[in-house]
């Protein structure tokens, strides 16, 4: 008899997801149901339910759906994505009757294939003959933005195992196209079928090399030539932890100056402020960052806080306008009810000022893990951030928006440089300007939900002045 009564299969976008749950759901008595926690659907594209749940039930409580697929017959499972709904992974990790199967894959090759799919909007490929082709430009930043939450997330989940004293399988996207592996999970799953045959429905959509799916190829190798090799390897679960942002870090490549940003930061002001003093050094590892560090005896560290209101306002005109956060305006739309336009139009300085208050609203149950949808580095509280950045080193002096010049200054005596001067120009970058919009209702809301940083960082009203 199987020691466990469900699984879970912790992957991400195009990682082979979709081919390993065809090759569970081929076995007798095995059933896996989709992305049952995805904040944008429920199990599968246009579903308006799961298992007798719907979708606004599960935003609600989505233990209740989580408990109906334990429940079921047979063994049945789902899969699980970093930016699923975070309320139901504790309980998937805290219970040693839930088989835990990572699904990894080379980095590199997610990258190109999700900037593939993304381009030509086909995710699944069942005959070659329909298959739609496109090559992928590699962007550095976003690269290395897609390696650290693939990191952090191979991390949470190995230290909840290890904590636990729980084990994975640990599969590969190669392996799930290896029906001795596929029968061998089969086996550790405690389940008697067996595969005679790989799933047919689905087919590798761009078995092509690299080289010929990424139209910048060379300036690709040239970006990756720089990380630490380690980082890329095809167990990620293993790979060296590494620092909350540090990548993001900016450093006087000869002055001991180091730049620590708080998401959205306001990095085009003090990079060239910085500038002025020498050439800067980014896009460190821990590894490069400790070498600077130790190259630069008395380096001073900083990072810059900003007023909780005008950091919310920011992360919502962000929000608003980035493609990159399109499923989560959707999202806030349709099940949380956020007078956010859709697609293609736009709120006048009015409507705007309202959105925004049900956005502040919403991110206190959101900062406290209410809600379908992770948080977001851009309305993460300053003070999480601050305690992330922790884990690696802290910063030396934490700097306000409201009085940069002064801290600035006094920032470079102590590392005996000479302060050049620092032109903020407008620090509200919005299109909608808060100053625009205030109103005492704002000031109210900034407060309950970011309390512990006006608590932290001595804030006060962003319109006393």
């Amino acid at each position: 008899m199987s020691k466990f009564n469900s699984f879970v299969i912790f992957a991400e976008m195009r990682t082979g997801s979709n081919l390993l749950e065809a090759a569970l759901n081929a076995m007798e008595g095995v059933t896996c149901h989709g992305e049952a926690f995805n904040p944008a659907l429920i199990g599968y594209p246009n579903r308006t339910e799961l298992q007798g749940v719907t979708r606004a039930a599960r935003d609600t409580d989505p233990l209740q759906l989580w408990n109906k697929i334990v429940q079921a017959p047979g063994l049945n499972g789902c899969r699980y994505f970093h930016d699923h709904d975070p309320r139901v992974l504790e309980p998937m990790l805290a219970d040693p009757s839930c088989a835990k199967i990572v699904l990894t894959r080379n980095p590199i090759d997610s990258y190109v294939s999700l900037k593939i799919a993304r381009a030509t909007g086909q995710w699944k490929l069942g005959d070659a003959k329909h298959r739609k082709a496109a090559q992928a430009s590699f962007d550095a930043e976003e690269f290395e933005d897609h390696l650290a939450q693939l990191q952090g997330f191979q991390i949470v989940l190995m230290h909840a195992l290890q904590t636990s004293a729980q084990t994975a399988f640990y599969i590969d996207y190669e392996d799930a196209q290896d029906l001795d592996v596929l029968n061998g999970l089969a086996g550790w799953l405690g389940v008697k079928a067996r595969l005679g045959a790989l799933p047919g429905s689905l087919v590798p959509q761009n078995p092509e090399p690299l080289e010929t799916k990424v139209s910048n190829f060379p300036g690709m190798e040239a970006s990756l030539a720089r990380l630490d090799r380690f980082n890329l390897s095809r167990t990620p679960n293993f790979e060296p932890r590494r620092g909350p942002n540090v990548p993001g870090f900016v450093a006087c490549a000869e002055a001991g100056l180091l730049y620590m940003p708080l998401r959205p930061a306001m990095d085009a002001p003090i990079r060239a402020w910085m500038a002025q003093i020498g050439p800067l050094e980014d896009k460190f590892s821990q590894k490069t960052l400790r070498q600077w560090k130790r190259k630069h005896p008395g380096h001073r560290s900083f990072t810059v806080l900003r007023h909780p209101l005008m950091r919310a306002h920011l992360a919502f005109s962000a929000l608003l306008n980035w493609p990159a956060f399109a499923e989560t305006r959707e999202v806030l739309r349709k099940s949380y009810k956020l007078p956010i336009p859709a697609e293609g139009k736009s709120l006048n300085a009015a409507d705007h000022g309202q959105a925004l208050l049900a956005f502040i609203r919403w991110l206190k149950a959101n900062l406290n893990a209410q809600t379908s949808l992770p948080v977001h580095p851009f309305w993460a509280s300053q003070s999480a951030a601050v305690q992330g950045f922790a884990q690696f080193a802290l910063p030396d002096l934490m700097a306000r928006e409201e009085r940069l010049a002064q801290d600035l200054a006094y920032l470079a005596e102590a590392a005996d440089i000479t302060a050049p001067p620092l032109d903020l120009g407008d620090i509200d970058t919005a299109p909608v300007k808060l100053a625009e919009i205030w109103t005492p209702e704002l000031e109210v809301a900034a407060h309950d939900t970011y309390m512990r940083d006006f608590m932290q960082f001595g804030f006060g009203n962003w319109n006393a002045a």
